[in-house]
């Protein structure tokens, strides 16, 4: 103390004045000092004033709006009230939809800056803070204005597909249609240049008798869902008139580049041919089937289903978001039908792969529609790469593997997995709770894991309670690994949550509460065959009031031609009065009319083809039974067993080689020494047939074996086996065939 009251008795020494000290932080030598403190508070208080004319103007606008209906507002509706009496008014409202409360944290800011800006309370380090690095609610704050305004738009663009498909219940007529089977529907064939073509089923209203209105009613008149139209195709590309989200509109040319340039486009086509109809198409919100995927067309068709689902998150966000703002400026408790934005639980996409490397594939678009050239952020990217490639498949150079079977299993092939993703305004969100998620990415297996079954303690499905748009990629890959699994899913979507999940249900949707949800849900499936069963998921697991639309017909050429073997071919036709009645009718035409006439020494050397692992068995058992000499490879043998059995059967010490489909499809194994084929259905591929039957030439034959004059093939089938048939035959002999009255038909290779 001593020491300071030397130094300040030293200050005080000479000439000084009080005065002068009083005034001295004026003085202009420290103005150098205050400068970027004065600078900022003038430049906060110019943007204060911006924002407050922002909203100002906002506000006249909403006002406007909504001049027509503001009488009416007072008039709370009986339900409403009902939800309100048990509904907490100092409860925060939670929003489970948007993983980020930025909305909310702008409009305080902005109240924390006008307060500081009237009390000028700021201290000139937090001035200088805010100078040399600007916060990021400011940042949120300049952001979220254009979004509201975006917002704004949505709401009131009534031709938004989204709008149209999602705003509105359904009514009456068109309810009582959908719930009866089959229901009321309405079919337009059109034929486009790509799709060739299209079948396009929209179910309509049933005139049910119309009770008479009250005279006086303090309900307003109810808008109801309209009745879906037929697609139209897309022409000219427009942004706005297709609706495509802002946000990612220069971003579209740059992600569909290889698929321009692959198909000679100059850069401002935007979409391909294809990617045109396909859209044009799945931008109505109507269920697709495509069963002409191939591999020159799949970056395609997942850019375009890709496309449409990061657009419909995005939409769906800043509805969420709007809504958000407009409820932090309300006072009252009382919610209208209007802020109604939500499902039951967050997830909203749902996209199933059967491999881990076409998910890669998926999210990698998606990151490229969101968030191109690390423009924004990408959370846990390290760990999907390591965890989504890798594992590949190293395939022989010695006896190479057909064309298809290299990109099929090209990347990794592992078939367990489930990821859940995250959209926000600048950050794509990976490996996320599912009940966090806006997308969910996962295999048949995958989900089957989790979902469980009736009896299992762990099991969760509610998470697929509020799916609005599911994605079937290469659902035919699907039939070869499980397809149990698959419908054992679509029977736990849209199905009532046993949790709450901590959803605010004032701002739940009534359709979704009334158990509706399943009436609004879209569904792309893609394949590369047509075949029933996916025609069967169609029809009885989708149930989309929009409608739906299927591209494709009979080919042309079948399999048939691509065959080089010089062979007799016999299609072998039984009666079936259905399905189920058919399993029980082929398995009595094989072993009555086909088996003994195969079981002579002659025909020694027949492969008996078996594309359904359940008919496998059974013809397994059977020649067990029946001691038939017959060796058997299946998708569940062991490497050691399928060599001694290709053995047995190529030096004639096994009659039969009962061979599945499944393993064919894994392995493409070359079997040697095949004389004659029993087709016990046709394969649900159909270039296994013309594979199968080419392997019967010279090359591979054992010379002991057989002569070529004996080689036959032969084909089962019933009318609940056209498709397939029409798949190998082509559609001028399939039409020749079905007309005929004959139950066997023979065509050798080269004949037209």
């Amino acid at each position: 103390m001593g020491k300071g009251k030397r130094y300040l008795g030293k200050k005080r020494k000479g000439n000084f004045k009080g005065k002068v000290k009083k005034n001295k932080k004026p003085h202009k030598d420290h103005e150098t000092v205050n400068k970027k403190a004065l600078f900022n508070r003038y430049k906060d208080k110019q943007k204060v004033e911006e924002e407050l004319i922002k909203k100002k103007q906002m506000e006249e606008r909403f006002l406007k709006q909504n001049v027509a209906y503001s009488d009416s507002e007072s008039e709370e509706d009986t339900y409403e009230q009902l939800v309100s009496c048990f509904k907490d008014p100092k409860k925060s409202r939670k929003v489970i939809e948007s993983d980020d409360e930025e909305s909310d944290s702008d409009v305080d800011m902005n109240e924390v800056r006008k307060d500081d800006e009237a009390t000028g309370a700021q201290e000139e380090n937090a001035d200088n803070k805010n100078l040399d690095s600007p916060s990021e609610d400011m940042e949120d704050e300049q952001i979220m204005v254009p979004n509201e305004e975006d917002a704004e738009n949505d709401v009131d663009a009534e031709d938004d597909p989204f709008t149209k498909h999602f705003q509105y219940d359904l009514g009456d007529d068109l309810l009582v249609s959908l719930t009866n089977t089959p229901p009321t529907e309405k079919e337009t064939t059109k034929s486009w240049p790509t799709l060739g073509k299209l079948t396009v089923t929209i179910p309509q209203p049933i005139q049910t008798s119309r009770k008479t209105k009250p005279k006086v009613s303090l309900l307003e008149e109810k808008i109801y869902a309209p009745v879906a139209t037929v697609p139209n195709l897309i022409h000219q590309v427009d942004f706005n008139t297709l609706h495509i989200k802002s946000q990612i509109q220069g971003n579209i040319v740059l992600a569909n580049k290889k698929n321009l340039v692959k198909c000679d486009l100059e850069l401002d086509a935007i979409f391909t041919p294809l990617q045109k109809e396909l859209f044009s198409v799945i931008n109505n919100y109507q269920d697709l089937y495509y069963p002409e995927r191939t591999f020159s067309n799949v970056e395609e068709i997942r850019y375009t289903y890709c496309l449409h689902v990061v657009n419909h998150m995005l939409k769906t966000r800043t509805k969420i978001i709007h809504h958000n703002a407009k409820l932090a400026k309300k006072s009252n408790a009382h919610l209208s039908e209007e802020y109604r934005d939500q499902g039951l639980v967050r997830p909203k996409v749902l996209i199933m792969v059967p491999f881990k490397d076409a998910a890669y594939r998926v999210v990698k678009t998606i990151i490229d529609l969101v968030v191109p050239k690390e423009s924004g952020q990408v959370v846990n990217k390290n760990r999907f790469e390591e965890d989504f490639t890798g594992g590949e498949l190293i395939m022989p150079s010695k006896n190479p593997k057909p064309e298809d079977y290299e990109l099929l299993f090209s990347g990794n092939t592992d078939d367990t997995f489930r990821l859940g993703m995250t959209l926000t305004k600048k950050t794509l969100k990976l490996y996320t709770d599912f009940y966090s998620s806006d997308i969910l990415i996962a295999s048949p297996l995958g989900l089957r894991m989790i979902v469980g079954a009736e009896g299992e303690e762990d099991r969760d499905y509610d998470f697929l309670a509020s799916i609005e748009v599911l994605v079937l990629d290469q659902a035919d890959v699907f039939l070869m690994q499980n397809w149990d699994h698959l419908l054992h899913v679509l029977d736990h979507l849209h199905l009532q949550p046993r949790k709450t999940h901590g959803t605010d249900f004032s701002r739940v949707r009534s359709w979704a509460v009334n158990g509706w949800s399943k009436y609004y849900r879209q569904t792309l499936l893609f394949s590369s065959v047509s075949l029933p069963e996916l025609r069967s998921v169609l029809s009885r697991k989708c149930h989309n009031y929009a409608g739906r639309a299927v591209a494709g017909g009979v080919p042309d050429a079948g399999a048939i031609q691509h065959v080089l073997v010089q062979v007799p071919q016999l299609f072998h036709r039984f009666n079936a009065t259905d399905p189920l009645q058919a399993v029980e009718a082929r398995f009595e035409y094989f072993i009555k009319e086909v088996l003994p006439k195969q079981r002579d020494p002659l025909m020694s050397h027949t492969l008996v083809y078996v594309p359904s692992y359940f008919d496998y068995v059974r013809l397994r058992n059977y020649f067990k039974k029946e001691d038939v000499s017959f060796v058997q490879i299946c998708e569940y043998s062991k490497d050691a067993k399928i060599a001694r059995a290709r053995d047995m059967f190529f030096h004639t010490e096994a009659h039969f080689l009962l061979y599945s489909e499944r393993v064919h499809f894994f392995r493409r194994l070359r079997v040697k020494g095949i004389r004659h084929i029993i087709f016990y259905q046709p394969p649900t591929y159909p270039h296994f047939y013309s594979e199968m039957c080419n392997l019967m030439q010279e090359t591979n034959q054992n010379k002991y074996g057989g002569s070529e004059c004996n080689m036959t093939v032969s084909i089962l089938y019933c009318k609940y086996d056209m498709q397939r048939a029409a798949a190998i035959l082509g559609a001028s002999r399939l039409a020749k065939m079905a007309a005929s009255d004959k139950s066997v038909h023979m065509y050798v290779t080269g004949d037209k």
